[in-house]
């Protein structure tokens, strides 16, 4: 048996696929053109590693494999580098009652509207800070509701949690979040009890007990909020653009490595429900 090795020499490659150095070439262009056309289905697929297109092209029923991908994208130029997250911004209200950590960074669920959890970020635009506050399911990753305003007082964090309570009908959610004063608020917890929801909150200091909150807004900011330069242009205008991104894009088109098949967030609800009717 061949030695495993990290890198194979084309003619290597060529003798384990029992296919000639032409007919390697020929599937190399093909797979190529199939991912370029993936990346040109949207302006966003421009984000996508080898995983994110290796799930798209199987969706298409393409097989090829992980390091074939890799491989194919890193030789044409298409694979990008990560960028680093910045911190959070909420800050700790000393003095409130704080909650139970009930998540213990378990983030699976295995039906929506389970778990949720949220958390709030800043991009910085023309005219002022804009704060965005979203609401994420546990069971496909999808954003269930969102906010956006020039402040991160209390009310964009209700806001956000009626948003995503009237979207999908939901009740008696656990809810996670940091320990911000938002959070810990007498209102706050008031709109919790109306909808039945059971408060869940991070340890002090332990980001990681949100870290599928904090990946997402990452994701948000390296894939779109980053390329655009914020600063540039008004709330109003970038309101919209995150909108798009999460709702139409992230939600529906986007591929989600962690759901089974790639399947995006809400693509993945739907056919899991169809498949329950």
């Amino acid at each position: 048996m061949r030695e495993r090795r990290d890198r194979w020499t084309v003619k290597e490659l060529c003798e384990v696929l029992a296919v000639s150095e032409s007919g390697y070439y020929r599937r190399q262009q093909r797979l190529l053109v199939k991912i370029k056309e993936i990346i040109g289905e949207h302006e966003d697929n421009s984000n996508y590693g080898a995983q994110r297109i290796l799930l798209a092209l199987l969706q298409i029923d393409v097989t090829t494999s992980y390091s074939t991908v890799y491989r194919v994208m890193k030789k044409h130029g298409l694979l990008k580098k990560a960028k680093r997250h910045p911190n959070g911004i909420t800050r700790e209200d000393i003095a409130a009652q704080k909650s139970e950590n009930l998540i213990q960074r378990d983030f699976k669920s295995s039906a929506p509207n389970q778990k949720w959890l949220s958390d709030i970020t800043e991009v910085p635009c023309s005219d002022g800070k804009l704060y965005l506050s979203a609401v994420l399911d546990c069971f496909n990753g999808e954003v269930v509701g969102l906010a956006m305003d020039d402040n991160m007082r209390k009310e964009l964090c209700i806001q956000a949690f009626e948003n995503a309570c009237k979207a999908r009908n939901a009740h008696g959610m656990i809810y996670h979040s940091d320990r911000g004063s938002q959070f810990t608020s007498h209102d706050f917890r008031e709109s919790l009890a109306k909808r039945g929801a059971i408060q869940s909150m991070s340890g002090t200091g332990r980001c990681y007990d949100n870290a599928r909150m904090e990946s997402f807004f990452a994701t948000l900011k390296k894939e779109k909020l980053y390329k655009i330069n914020t600063e540039r242009y008004p709330m109003a205008y970038m309101k919209s653009i995150i909108f798009r991104y999460i709702m139409v894009y992230y939600n529906r088109r986007r591929i989600y490595t962690s759901n089974p098949g790639g399947w995006p967030p809400a693509v993945y609800r739907e056919r899991m429900l169809s498949q329950a009717a």
